[in-house]
């Protein structure tokens, strides 16, 4: 049995201020314990003062290191036990050409195989999931470029593709600029359809200046109609901002559309906002990118002035949403990239990939399926093993269990090293969070 001799401050506590407050909070993932902390008890905790001791050590803020490693290993173990026997997103490339032109592409850059996508590669691909992916609970999710090209030749290639996912009864997502969806409809309703993701950077004038046509020719109003249409047939959608200093100020305008279009009382429609980021070269304006806390921030600052943004988009904030909408904090989170465990990427080269960030980039590939199976088991390994216990940074890191070590291609752009960490604001997302979600009263009416 512990005694107070034994104790000690848990090294995965997370304890910083709340913005704008007075308060502090303490946050443990491996424990599941979360606590506002006034200031008195705050400044307490942090000389070594502790309050109302046998209560930090029933949440796990105070705790024995020999419990604590035990507790961890046995989370660790459940974690990926979990991972290891759920869902496998399969991504399948079947061209990387497109017929956006959007100013921020980091595909741009790869010059893709001058051939065209046959129904040998599509049978290899479904070949290789019937026999090296067998037992596996897994769909798939047809990327790009931009899969639904309206050719003649790429719309028997699509549909060929759906044909056969259909027959293994495999559900398919859709990652899609959204211009030719409408066109698209009635060859999704062969398939079981999990998901289209579509992206609006704003209204007309702001997404038609991101998002143009190859010859500079405008989208919105394409795209609208397609997700329109997607919602009506019953198709779930996944509206994604790609949100960076030019247009942030257009969520508001998004939100105030989505929500007079119906979009948001649609019980398939969900939201998310990605970061316009630097992924392998530098961007032509890269003056426009956010940090990751500093995006945040300013989403913080205009869901402050437009609280009612909140029926279209409630950021994470790392943890915080999840804490305020279930009363409790996630599961301790060991690993965050799905990179070769829960994530595959295929393009119609024949060519594997770890994931949808490595995909089509020369000297990422872990193997072939076509025109025959080859793996680099060496490699594939690295990937699989790559965690928050394998990292050496992440070893002694206190907001571990809440970053997961954030994602191997990003890593290994900066590293040159997969088994390198990606850090994530994990504090300064909370400090913004819990303030967000728990402190800001006129917040509460939207929430």
């Amino acid at each position: 049995m512990s005694t107070d001799k034994n104790l000690v401050f848990s090294q995965h506590n997370i304890f910083s201020q709340i913005k704008n407050s007075d308060d502090y909070y303490l946050i443990n993932l491996l424990t599941g314990s979360a606590d506002i902390v006034d200031q008195d008890n705050a400044g307490k905790i942090k000389k070594g003062q502790y309050p109302d001791k046998e209560d930090l050590r029933l949440k796990g803020y105070l705790i024995d290191p020999h419990d604590e490693k035990l507790l961890f290993i046995n989370s660790y173990l459940e974690f990926t036990e979990k991972r290891d026997s759920s869902e496998v997103q399969v991504f399948f490339v079947p061209w990387y050409s497109c017929n956006f032109a959007c100013s921020y592409c980091y595909q741009s850059e790869y010059n893709g195989e001058p051939k065209l996508l046959t129904k040998e590669i599509i049978d290899a691909f479904y070949h290789y999931l019937d026999t090296m992916m067998r037992g596996q609970k897994k769909y798939i999710t047809l990327f790009g470029g931009e899969p639904l090209m309206n050719g003649k030749a790429h719309r028997e290639m699509v549909n060929y593709f759906f044909k056969q996912a259909a027959e293994r009864n495999l559900g398919v997502a859709i990652v899609t600029n959204g211009y030719n969806l409408s066109e698209y409809i009635e060859d999704l309703r062969k398939v079981p359809v999990r998901e289209i993701q579509v992206t609006l950077d704003g209204i007309a004038e702001v997404h038609d200046k991101r998002r143009p046509l190859q010859n500079g020719g405008p989208t919105f109003d394409k795209v609208v109609q397609g997700i329109d249409d997607a919602l009506e047939e019953g198709f779930p959608v996944n509206l994604r901002i790609v949100m960076d200093k030019e247009n942030i100020g257009e969520l508001k305008a998004v939100s105030d559309f989505a929500i007079e279009k119906g979009w948001t009382e649609h019980p398939g429609f969900k939201t998310q906002i990605g970061r316009n980021y630097e992924l392998y070269s530098c961007q032509k304006n890269s003056s426009r990118l956010f940090e990751r806390a500093e995006l945040y921030g300013a989403l913080y600052d205009l869901l402050l002035e437009h609280p009612d943004i909140l029926k279209f988009h409630k950021p994470a904030f790392s943890v915080s949403r999840y804490l305020s909408e279930n009363g409790e904090l996630p599961e301790p989170l060991f690993d965050s990239c799905p990179g070769a465990k829960t994530e595959w990427a295929f393009d119609y080269t024949g060519q594997i990939y770890a994931c949808t960030a490595t995909v089509g980039k020369k000297g990422e590939e872990l193997g072939t399926f076509y025109p025959q199976i080859k793996l680099d088991k060496e490699q594939i390994e690295e990937w699989k093993d790559r965690d928050v216990t394998t990292i050496e940074q992440c070893r002694t890191c206190n907001v571990r269990l809440a970053c997961g070590g954030g994602c191997a291609a990003v890593a290994k752009n900066k590293f040159g090293t997969i088994m390198a960490p990606d850090c994530r604001p994990i504090e300064k997302l909370l400090d913004l969070g819990l303030s967000f979600y728990f402190e800001n009263e006129n917040t509460k009416e939207e929430l």
